[in-house]
């Protein structure tokens, strides 16, 4: 059978993908206008120019076990031989 014969499906599926890739298009330029290039023109210049905090890792750290709050740590420091690590060299 002749690719040609499927002609009007093939016609509407790229009619379907263009419209998509469209709508895409201009979300994406949407986005970039009214919400990308805002954010650099206030929050990027105000960081920029210092008036705001300055930017501190340790606030987005993930914290050991005993730092957590309402955390309890049972075995901190584990002696003698079993499957966890030791801190004195041997096993």
């Amino acid at each position: 059978m002749m690719l040609s014969a499927f002609f009007p499906f093939y016609q509407f599926l790229w009619t379907v993908y263009f419209v998509c890739m469209f709508l895409v298009g201009f979300w994406c330029i949407f986005m970039f206008f009214g919400y990308v290039i805002p954010i650099w023109l206030t929050a990027g210049l105000a960081e920029y120019f210092g008036k705001t905090k300055p930017f501190d890792p340790e606030e987005v750290r993930r914290k050991i076990m005993t730092e957590q709050e309402g955390v309890e740590l049972l075995y901190s420091n584990p002696k003698g031989r079993g499957p966890f690590l030791h801190t004195d060299g041997h096993h």
